[in-house]
């Protein structure tokens, strides 16, 4: 991340809050990410930086909020960049809003400034309806599931014990439900105050391996969560999620991909698995859904044929 990283941390020291704390997680990095770190650490005294062995995303997240003292905390990853309001917006809004957690839209960026319209209304999410938004159109689940277009109170993290599961990819995924749960009600102002940086705009694509199944696993707690927290009315999408899921998982696990055929059969398997399991919440879908869920495991090739006939349609 050595190329971007001083965009990163430029865009933290010209915050218009400046009462923070900046903790940087050097993961074992083996490029001058780490000399970059101590350099702005001597430039600023708000600057504080941990050297730690690579422990993964999770690892450096779970890191920073040990180390946090402040009432509040924000995830920056080291090739974004953020607009200089975005602490202090986050702050006010929760202020207002009473919520322990205070969300903006992210724009999906290539280096330029942050622009978006002054905008300070904001609609507030409770309970199920919050956990609904995880299931939503993509793009506006996807501002609701990752960790780092937020502020949270601290409390949030330290008083309940959460923290990112070691060791594993899709950690948002495994992670924000139960913070959305502790918090019960949530923040959102639809202004773009965080720059989601991608090389390629509007490509974003990642090569399929075995850890991406981790996705599943995030998703099966999930549901076991909401069984057991009383989110029974969520499990039709949730189900539907994980199928949906399985079904694109194999298209993407092309021959190339190592294990490519033990992949395809496990997913396979998965599927079946999640439809005897989740029959009773699956058998809400629409019958076209479930049609190509049965179809889906007689044939995925044929399930492609029929599936791409109907979007030429």
């Amino acid at each position: 991340m050595e190329a971007w990283l001083s965009r990163c941390l430029d865009s933290l020291l010209v915050q218009t809050y400046e009462n923070m704390e900046i903790i940087l997680v050097d993961d074992g990095s083996h490029d001058s990410c780490p000399a970059i770190c101590d350099a702005y650490a001597d430039r600023d005294n708000r600057v504080h930086v941990i050297h730690q062995e690579n422990r993964g995303l999770s690892g450096a997240r779970n890191s920073g909020i040990d180390a946090a003292t402040g009432a509040y905390i924000a995830f920056v990853d080291s090739d974004d960049y953020v607009a200089p309001d975005f602490i202090e917006t986050l702050y006010e809004l929760i202020q207002k809003s009473g919520c322990a957690i205070g969300q903006c839209r992210f724009a999906r960026v290539r280096g330029e400034a942050l622009r978006s319209e002054p905008n300070d209304a904001y609609r507030m999410f409770r309970g199920e309806c919050l956990m609904e938004q995880l299931y939503g159109p993509e793009e506006d689940a996807t501002y609701f599931v990752v960790a780092w277009n937020k502020l949270y109170r601290r409390e949030l993290f330290t008083e309940t014990g959460i923290r990112y599961p070691a060791g594993r990819i899709h950690e948002d995924e495994a992670t924000t439900y139960r913070l959305f749960h502790e918090a019960g009600k949530l923040a959102y102002l639809d202004r773009a105050l965080y720059g989601y940086f991608t090389e390629n705009a509007g490509s974003i694509t990642s090569v399929f391996s075995r850890k991406r199944l981790q996705w599943l696993r995030a998703h099966e707690e999930r549901i076991l969560f909401f069984r057991e927290n009383g989110y029974e009315k969520l499990l039709p999408a949730a189900y539907r999620k994980l199928c949906d899921a399985c079904i694109t998982f194999y298209f993407r696990c092309t021959d190339e991909v190592e294990e490519a055929e033990m992949l395809r059969r496990e997913l396979k398997t998965k599927l079946g698995g999640y439809r005897k399991e989740g029959r009773a919440w699956i058998g809400h879908l629409p019958f076209r859904t479930r049609f190509g869920y049965r179809l889906f495991s007689v044939s995925p090739e044929l399930y492609k044929q029929i599936l791409s006939r109907m979007q030429e349609t």
